[in-house]
């Protein structure tokens, strides 16, 4: 009885203890600050910071909410801007908001200028901690996805499509904006004592954090300044301190360009905090943001070892700009002279020349029964994973053929591989001047001249669907090699220099099959990309090759670490787990005039568009870790070139017949054979009946039979010609002209009308 006294008496000790501290905050925040002291399940504890971190002021949570300054005159529930930039040009008062440098781009995405980039004040050593900083500490992985969503925590949260778990650098909100995925972090109530944490699961050295506003077509709202605090158990927390005040960061001036601001010290802790202090007058407390630290190491947890991604490829991870890009394609073919050759296509609009690398056993020249194949990345400049990934394709398939690895030998002694890893050069070097979180959602993503490549080639889709619509008779509608309109080749057409190149590329190679590679989402999209429908904007809209693409696009997806992986997180607002990591273009968002379409419509080569990643332009220390996930994608994509049917069409003289069409019984799509005869019809496992027509020849069919097995079938076709054919040979070898069979019945038919009366 009297331990059961005792212990009463203690618990109602506590709780008179808690309703003295609630009182010590204001009514309004006592909710959710309770909660967070009383309910936070806490990973694991770690020791509290030691001495060398003087320049900061250890204060309990509750007491750090509500700073004394503050209690005496509570500050405005907006201030604006303006107040901000008089406290700060008064360099003489010491001011509690006084604002240090951020680094920066400006609206509209121009380019940032290194000298603009100014270092925290202080000596030679911390100058040199600040350099170190931006050299060794990566992205925590807010944009990538390394960190969950169950290691972010607000104070508040409007609703929870503006959760915490929004609040990561770049994310899209899509049209909608609605309850589920909206375009940041926003609180719940505007005031200076709201939050947004990251629970880094072990210790880390914090450097800098980088801010934008939400991501919105409608609202604008975004953090103008704010202060840092960390900790290591979640309850004490430790601000950023400039000199005797708290120091607080300046935030952004509009909504889509990312701030940088590196912390004068780096700090060491499990977790970090984000205060808001100011906003848009017109607007909320909203943000997006990323956070710069690195990891500490440590052996003894085995959360962490197992989730670390390493490579055992020695390739050259790093970021290449146009030199060293074009440095690096030229060691390749140094390396492996007898496989490789670099060439370029054209030029872009500043006269950048868009190199491509060959790899085959016979550079240089097409093999007769051998089929092409092409990887383009960079059609957006700023999507730069793409481009890194075709590089280091390129490199590990010289290293694997000059090691003797049976498959890579194989692929490239039966296959022509043409990798062409920027498409917009000029559009990337903006981007790579400002770095790989600096630069936004959009800077780069054009070129010089304002035009999106990957939406800039002819609707053919139109012309075939207008003319089907027309309800001519299906034998005179094209289904394939539709012609590029005339409006379109005219000099005053908006086309970009870099398409133009492009297009004479696909029509002088009898490419096969092709992948383009692109950032932001992690999905591969096939044709159609255009919605049939005029009044839908998202309508499934297949390809008579539709079983084929999905297989094409299935075969990238599957192989992929991270694509088909129903436990991930959705990249922004689409989940294409339903379809296991694919999606139709059109089904998703409609493009006219897209790379995909075009490709279909005018050649043979069946293009998809690969989406290889969330992150557009991801840190330098990512990249091997992308490679892992693509790797292997990477190469079983490109074997599918030898999946279908394959052959030669011939004469009876045995010489190679060109542009001889190809058809398929029940597919609504024929295919032509290249200068020498010889094409490739990329089909599912079945049996086909195959048919083949010429001019001037006598059709043949076949039935042809696709297995399981890689390895295209044979099959070949030998026609005759017709017998008009051999008259009008004959006649013109004599000098003479035929008479045309339908004239001679005309004018038959004319004698016999005169005759009769």
């Amino acid at each position: 009885m009297h331990r059961l006294g005792l212990c009463l008496a203690l618990c109602a000790f506590g709780l008179a203890l808690l309703g003295d501290l609630s009182q010590a905050l204001p009514m309004e925040d006592q909710d959710y600050y309770l909660q967070e002291i009383i309910n936070r399940d806490h990973y694991y504890s770690f020791p509290e910071p030691t001495e060398e971190y003087s320049p900061f002021t250890e204060q309990p949570e509750e007491e750090e909410s509500v700073p004394a300054a503050e209690t005496e005159k509570p500050p405005k529930p907006r201030p604006g801007r303006k107040e901000l930039k008089l406290k700060k040009a008064n360099k003489k008062e010491k001011s509690i908001l006084e604002t240090p440098p951020a680094k920066n781009g400006n609206k509209k995405g121009e380019k940032n200028k290194k000298g603009n980039e100014k270092m925290p004040d202080g000596d030679s050593e911390s100058r040199s901690a600040y350099e170190d900083v931006r050299e060794s500490c990566p992205p925590l992985g807010l944009e990538t996805l390394k960190i969950t969503d169950f290691q972010l925590h607000a104070s508040t949260v409007k609703r929870y499509g503006l959760g915490a778990h929004r609040g990561r650098l770049n994310i899209q909100a899509g049209v909608n904006e609605n309850d589920f995925y909206d375009g940041a972090w926003c609180a719940g109530r505007n005031d200076p004592y709201q939050w947004i944490e990251v629970d880094a699961r072990r210790l880390t050295k914090f450097t800098g954090v980088i801010t934008q506003g939400r991501n919105s077509l409608w609202l604008s709202d975004w953090v103008t300044s704010y202060r840092v605090m960390v900790s290591n158990d979640s309850h004490t927390w430790i601000t950023v301190k400039n000199g005797s005040g708290d120091m607080i960061f300046e935030g952004n001036s509009e909504k889509e360009v990312p701030v940088l601001n590196v912390l004068p010290i780096p700090l060491v802790a499990r977790y970090i905090r984000i205060n808001p202090r100011s906003w848009y007058g017109e607007g909320s407390i909203c943000m997006r943001m990323e956070i710069l630290g690195c990891p500490l190491p440590d052996p003894n947890n085995y959360y962490h070892r197992r989730n670390e991604m390493t490579t055992t490829d020695n390739l050259d991870f790093k970021h290449h700009n146009y030199k060293e890009m074009r440095q690096l394609m030229k060691t390749v073919n140094e390396m492996c002279p007898n496989i490789t050759r670099i060439y370029n296509i054209g030029k872009s609009q500043q006269g950048l020349k868009l190199y491509a690398a060959e790899i085959s056993d016979n550079p240089g020249e097409h093999e007769v029964g051998e089929p092409e194949f092409r990887y383009i990345a960079g059609a957006h400049g700023n999507e730069v994973l793409g481009r890194e990934l075709i590089l280091l394709l390129m490199q590990f398939m010289c290293q694997e053929y000059l090691a003797g690895n049976p498959r890579i030998v194989h692929i490239i002694e039966n296959t022509r591989i043409h990798l062409l890893p920027s498409v917009n050069p000029d559009g990337y070097e903006k981007a790579y001047e400002v770095g790989s979180e600096l630069g936004g959602w959009s800077l780069g993503r054009w070129t010089q001249d304002g035009i999106d490549i990957n939406n800039n080639f002819p609707d053919l889709n139109t012309l075939l669907w207008e003319a089907e619509d027309r309800k001519k008779a299906s034998r005179k509608v094209p289904n394939h090699y539709i012609p590029i309109p005339e409006w379109y080749l005219s000099e005053n057409a908006t086309v970009a220099v870099e398409t133009r190149a492009i297009i004479a590329w696909m029509e002088k190679i009898p490419f096969v099959l092709g992948g383009n590679l692109q950032g932001g989402e992690l999905v591969v999209a096939y044709p159609y990309d255009m919605v049939r429908s005029i009044r839908k904007t998202q309508e499934h809209t297949p390809t008579p090759d539709d079983h084929v693409f999905r297989w094409l696009a299935y075969s990238y997806a599957s192989t992929h670490r991270m694509m088909t992986d129903a436990r991930r997180r959705v990249c922004h607002t689409e989940d294409f787990q339903k379809e296991d990591g694919t999606v139709n273009g059109a089904s998703w968002h409609t493009v006219a005039g897209s790379i995909n379409d075009f490709s279909y419509l005018h050649t043979n080569c069946f293009e998809l568009s690969i989406y290889v990643g969330c992150d557009k332009y991801p840190h330098e220390s990512e990249l091997p870790e992308e490679w892992e996930n693509n790797r292997e994608s990477l190469i079983v994509f490109m074997e599918q070139v030898h999946r279908g049917i394959k052959g030669l069409v011939r004469d009876s003289h045995g010489k190679g017949i060109p542009n001889a069409i190809i058809s398929v019984e029940g597919v609504n799509h024929d295919i032509r054979t290249a200068s020498d005869g010889d094409y490739w019809r990329l089909l599912n496992p079945g049996e086909y009946i195959v048919t083949v027509r010429a001019e001037g020849y006598t059709s043949s069919t076949k039935n042809c039979e696709v297995g399981y097995e890689m390895g295209a079938t044979q099959c070949d076709f030998t026609i005759s010609k017709t017998n008009l054919t051999r008259i009008k040979e004959i006649m013109r070898k004599f000098g003479k002209q035929p008479i045309s069979l339908p004239v001679r019945r005309l004018r038959q038919r004319a004698r016999q009308w005169r005759q009769q009366r």
